[in-house]
């Protein structure tokens, strides 16, 4: 049942959005997601569909992926959706009781579903094709700045904790679904009775979750200690990437169309304007 959660994998491909600079590549995501929640109507919200498929296909993961990570947040889109719907004020086509369903509730529960969609793709497309060695340097260097303030080895704390963080979401679920299984196996209903007996099944998979976390936890600390780990100071790094043709090209294809974004909900304002 977790087997389809792939948050956080990396899936090595020969592929264009692989051989970016990871740098770019978050700076470009930051602002796809920025941009996504800007557009207002259907030009520019097509636009930014447009834009985050092109890359999905360029990436050459396989898009059954990109629709398992979709399926399990399904419930999510859902509920915003149904809520978009009742509490939008608008032209109702449709009463019961004190329930109203408008227009303008529709087109926005729609544009809403797509903002989440295209949230997960894109943010799931970024550690697709980035390596955590390589999402940590990113971050690292894009934080780097902060060391003039004397913030370096934070910096780098930051940046190995949170790529830590995306690298065992998968490895989590993995040992969630072994140890619920394991309980099923030894009898144990987790899928029937009411929503506190549910509660109370749970307990016999979180606390074998629970003492796993920090067995791995203690491993790895043991690990990057047998690696002579000291911090962030003083480490150097095998590679340096450097921005080339292709990160010039991504940024201006992104730079153009933010501004046609931009663009189409000016020249269409009054259409659809959130």
């Amino acid at each position: 049942m977790l087997n389809d959660i792939t948050i956080g994998q990396y899936f090595p491909a020969k592929s264009v959005i692989h051989r970016m600079d990871a740098r770019i590549k978050i700076l470009l995501l930051i602002a796809v997601l920025v941009m996504t929640f800007v557009a207002s109507n259907a030009a520019s919200m097509g636009l930014m569909i447009i834009l985050v498929m092109t890359a999905i296909i360029l990436s050459r993961v396989p898009l059954k992926i990109y629709f398992r990570t979709i399926k399990k947040i399904w419930l999510l889109i859902l509920l915003t959706a149904v809520l978009n719907i009742l509490y939008v004020d608008g032209e109702v086509i449709f009463a019961w009781g004190v329930l109203e369903i408008t227009k303008e509730g529709i087109i926005r529960s729609v544009y809403m579903a797509i903002r989440i969609i295209l949230l997960i793709i894109s943010s799931a497309a970024l550690t697709y094709t980035t390596s955590p060695t390589q999402l940590t340097d990113g971050i690292e260097r894009l934080l780097r700045p902060l060391s003039l303030i004397g913030l370096g080895g934070a910096v780098h704390t930051m940046a190995m904790m949170m790529t830590l963080a995306l690298r065992f979401i998968p490895t989590l679920m993995e040992e969630t679904d072994k140890i619920m299984s394991a309980q099923k196996a030894r009898g144990a209903d987790l899928e029937s009775g009411g929503f506190m007996q549910r509660i109370k099944a749970l307990i016999p998979i979180f606390v074998p979750l629970l003492v796993s976390s920090f067995r791995r936890a203690v491993e790895l600390a043991d690990a990057m200690e047998c690696r002579c780990y000291t911090g962030g100071s003083g480490r150097t790094h095998l590679n340096n990437p450097k921005a080339g043709a292709r990160d010039l090209a991504a940024s201006v294809i992104v730079v153009v169309v933010i501004a046609a974004v931009i663009t189409f909900n000016i020249t269409l304002d009054g259409i659809i304007w959130f």
